[in-house]
Parts: C-alpha cells; structure tokens; sequence
C-alpha cells in the first residue's frame, strides 16, 4: 500500500498576457506528476471536456494541450502548491501550502475562475479566497473517481467557461 508523502507541485501555471479564464485543479495526480502537466491520467475527461467545448481536436501532446488552453484564453493550475497526500487520493491530502494565484492574476486579464471538483473549490475557498479576495465558481469533476457524471453532463456543465 502507498504511504503519505510530502509532495511538491512540480508544474508551472499555464498562462499567458490573454488568459481570461482561470481553471484550478486541487493538485496533480501521480500520473500528472509523472507527465510532468496538467490531467495527465488517461481516464480523466478534462482534455475531451475542453476539447468538445472548443470545437478543437483532442489534444494528445503537452504541446497540443498548451496551445489549446491558451488559444482560448484559459489558463491552468492547481489550488495546492504542496502537501502530504497517498498516491493520487484527495481523501488523504493533508499539511496543504496553497499556491499564490497573483503570479497569475497579476499578469493576465482573468475575468472568472473555476474549480474542477469539490476538493479544488474547498481548497479555493480555505486558502486562497481570503487572500486573493476573488470568487470562484465549482464545476464537477473530471476526475474519473467522479463515475456519477457521464461526459455528456460534464460538458455541459462546462459550458459556462466559455
């Protein structure tokens, strides 16, 4: 069984000077640690999610993905910069240092943010609300511990980010 361990997030935010549109995960999954991006786990519908929304093809390369994002003045990143967590379990996140969204904020225009999941929006709500003084709004996961909501209903849902 994975032990709790005390994890860095080891990728950058995703932005640039016309990112409008702030999505916020909690913090990456062990295969997203592992790619080194955002949604890295194959079963996670993230990726078809932004992809139906924007008309665009699924993305498959860490490039493809960054062009799409920032094509479409979205920017990524996750509400936690570190804590202990088992393997990939939100459950089990404890000791959380949250990021400082201003290196985002300051830099681009971002009109909305949107957390992807219950555990992003509490973290948003604990952490980082009190000290940016911004409003997010929750959207269902894309997680696919989240079986309850097909593809179908997550775009939908989605849809407000556009």
């Amino acid at each position: 069984m994975a032990q709790p361990q005390k994890q860095l997030h080891p990728i950058p935010p995703l932005f640039d000077g016309g990112s409008r549109v702030l999505i916020l995960g909690s913090f990456p999954s062990v295969k997203s640690r592992e790619a080194m991006f955002f949604y890295g786990h194959p079963q996670n519908r993230f990726w078809q999610v932004i992809a139906a929304l924007t008309g665009a093809p699924l993305p498959r390369t860490v490039e493809e993905k960054k062009s799409l994002i920032l094509s479409n003045h979205f920017a990524l990143w996750d509400c936690i910069g570190s804590c202990t967590i088992t393997g990939s379990s939100d459950s089990s996140i404890r000791d959380v240092v949250a990021n400082d969204i201003r290196v985002i904020t300051e830099h681009a225009p971002i009109e909305r943010i949107f957390c992807n999941g219950a555990t992003s929006m509490k973290y948003f709500a604990r952490y980082i609300a009190p000290q940016s003084g911004r409003d997010a709004q929750q959207l269902p996961s894309t997680s696919p511990a989240n079986a309850a909501w097909s593809l179908e209903r997550l775009i939908e849902a989605w849809r407000v980010i556009l």
